[in-house]
This record gives structure tokens, sequence and C-alpha cells, in this order.
């Protein structure tokens, strides 16, 4: 692309009405785009995960826009009240607690409802947790495969994860504090002590850390009393050394 051309480049502002679909910091909040902050600060609604986390946000930059929530239980009939406002001329935003909405969380029944409708759908791409974990790993990033969170039950982890023990790709998975030693534990088992894979966690923030390195040497450094959020989980190829 020829960066000096400007009509190559979509207008920050919002012009027509529309779904904008926009990705917030993962932790640290310098990490928004000046572009994501001038939408925000444009649209005529922002539809948050959670308003009181997206008003932190807000506050923090100076931006007042009027949120209405929309989560995994009330997202079904939030898409059709959304389009409906879309539909009436309004600029919507959509933001997540962290990240990029629908991945692994919330927005995908709002972004589909509007692809039904033919509306104008803009994203606003930053800040990822696979993409930011990736890139410091040392992890094969030439193709990957993302899992998104396994099962909640041991019995269906070990069967998702046991379904890839020879994928020639690095895995990615998320996974909460509560269950992030069992699931050490169980990659372990699956496949073997001595395959590498990457634990990161607090990402971009202050205890930002990543464990790389054999399975069993990797869950030997997980500290109960350290854990905080969520990990990303990568885990290579069977033929891969560090």
């Amino acid at each position: 692309m020829n960066w000096k051309n400007k009509q190559d480049i979509v207008p920050s502002l919002p012009g027509p009405p529309g779904l904008y679909v926009i990705a917030s910091p993962i932790g640290n909040l310098k990490d928004i785009t000046l572009r994501a902050l001038e939408v925000l600060g444009a649209v005529d609604l922002i539809a948050c995960e959670d308003t009181r986390t997206t008003q932190k946000l807000l506050s923090h930059y100076g931006i007042k826009r009027p949120c209405i929530s929309y989560y995994e239980h009330n997202e079904q009939v939030r898409a059709a009240e959304i389009a409906n406002k879309i539909a009436d001329g309004m600029r919507i935003a959509l933001i997540t607690d962290a990240g990029t909405p629908t991945i692994s969380d919330p927005g995908f029944r709002v972004v589909r409802e509007c692809r039904r409708k033919n509306f104008l759908i803009i994203p606003i791409p930053g800040p990822c947790a696979i993409s930011t974990a990736m890139c410091a790993s040392g992890l094969p990033s030439n193709a990957f495969l993302f899992l998104g969170f396994l099962p909640s039950k041991s019995t269906g982890r070990k069967k998702a994860l046991a379904a890839y023990v020879n994928f020639p790709h690095t895995l990615v998975l998320y996974e909460s504090r509560h269950r992030i030693e069992k699931l050490l534990d169980e990659i372990v088992q699956i496949f073997g002590d001595t395959r590498y894979i990457a634990l990161c966690q607090e990402l971009t923030k202050l205890h930002e850390k990543f464990s790389v390195g054999r399975s069993f040497e990797v869950g030997k450094s997980i500290e109960a009393a350290s854990q905080r959020g969520e990990f990303v989980l990568l885990i290579a190829p069977k033929d891969y050394t560090l």
C-alpha cells in the first residue's frame, strides 16, 4: 500500500450508520489505538461487555458517550436491539472488556445480526492476546490453531487435547487461573513431559511473565500465590526444540 495515497485509508471518524468493532487494551491502557479513541468519541452509542469496565477506559481518556451492556446471557436480545438502532441511523461501537470482540469474547451474535441485515461493519483493529503471546514466545508462528477455552471438566479437556497430539503447528489456548495447574498437568499426561510450551500471564501488565520450556519445567514454575487473571498457553509441535 502507498501510505501517501489518502484514498487508501479508511476515515477514522464514523460517517454513515453502522457497527464499529473496536479492540481494547488487554492490560496496559496505553495500548489502545488513536483511531479507536477517535471512533469511541464520535459514535452515538457504545455497546460494552461490561459498562463498568469500559467506563474506566473512557474516563481515562475523557470520553463521554452513552453505553449499554451486552454479554453472553443477553447478547441474542441485544443483537436485535443494536441492529434496530443502526437501522434507525445510529453509529454504534462494539467493545469488549479486553482485546478484540468475538475472539473468545461476546460480540459474534451482534456482528452476525448486522451482517444478516447488510449493515456497514468497520473493524478497528488493535490488541489481541493471541498475537501478543505468539510474537514473544519463540514458538513457531508461521501457522497456528487457536482453540480458545477448552471444556471446564478434566475429561473434556483431555479428550480435546488428545485430538491434537500430532498437530504439525503451534496450538494456542486460553485458560483461567482457577484451572491452569490442572491444565498443565493434563498437558504433561497427553503430550509428554518434554513437549515445549509457553505460558503467558498478565500480558502488557506490570507483572507480565513468559514461562517457556518443556512442559514439566513450566508446570513446576507456577505458584498459586502469583496467579492473576487469565493465561495464554502455547503448545509447540512435537518436533520443535528451543
